[in-house]
């Protein structure tokens, strides 16, 4: 499995083909064909694996938050974003989400949505327990959550990392003005 997900994250999911994916890992389309199912299966179990990454990134990032309010978590959250080492990821995960929200019924089904909710869970856990359970609360995380996206789509498709990390600031800035937050 890492071996075959390493290959993804390199190559991409959109137009993968067993038989280079069995190649790279050292099998058969055959094998991959009977340990997975279906070409399907191959690729709901390499987007789980994405998800683990995903989740354990978030787990990291949650036990980081030394600084509080939502702000500070779009700052810790963009660091982690805009780091080099995490664009392979990333370009999976966009990869994953767009074509989660065009074959809704397809192996990427529910991946945007979880990936949405997983987010707005660590933007949640920022906020003051007065402000989470609000709707006022709820649009806060979903902007900042929204221009965290936003930005990172930027970041892959141009590399104009000082213009987008400005943006980005501007959105923490901005976040912390309209809420409970402490000051920049």
């Amino acid at each position: 499995m890492e071996k075959a997900y390493a290959y993804v994250l390199e190559h991409g999911l959109s137009d993968l083909s067993l038989r280079p994916l069995a190649a790279a890992v050292g099998s058969s389309p055959r094998v991959l064909l009977f340990l997975f199912g279906s070409k399907e299966g191959v690729v709901r179990r390499l987007l789980a694996r994405a998800r683990e990454d995903e989740l354990a990134s978030l787990a990291t990032l949650r036990a980081e938050s030394d600084e509080p309010g939502l702000a500070a978590t779009v700052r810790r959250v963009w660091a982690w974003l805009a780091d080099p080492a995490h664009a392979p990821l990333l370009r999976l995960w966009v990869e994953a989400y767009a074509r989660s929200v065009s074959d809704p019924d397809g192996p990427w089904r529910d991946f945007a949505g979880q990936t949405v909710a997983d987010w707005l869970d660590v933007l949640a856990a920022a906020q003051p327990p007065e402000e989470r359970g609000t709707e006022a609360g709820a649009a806060r995380r979903t902007l900042a959550l929204a221009g965290l996206r936003g930005s990172l789509l930027d970041l892959l498709a141009t590399g104009d990392r000082a213009r987008v990390e400005a943006a980005v600031e501007g959105l923490a800035r901005g976040l912390a003005l309209a809420g409970s937050d402490p000051g920049p």
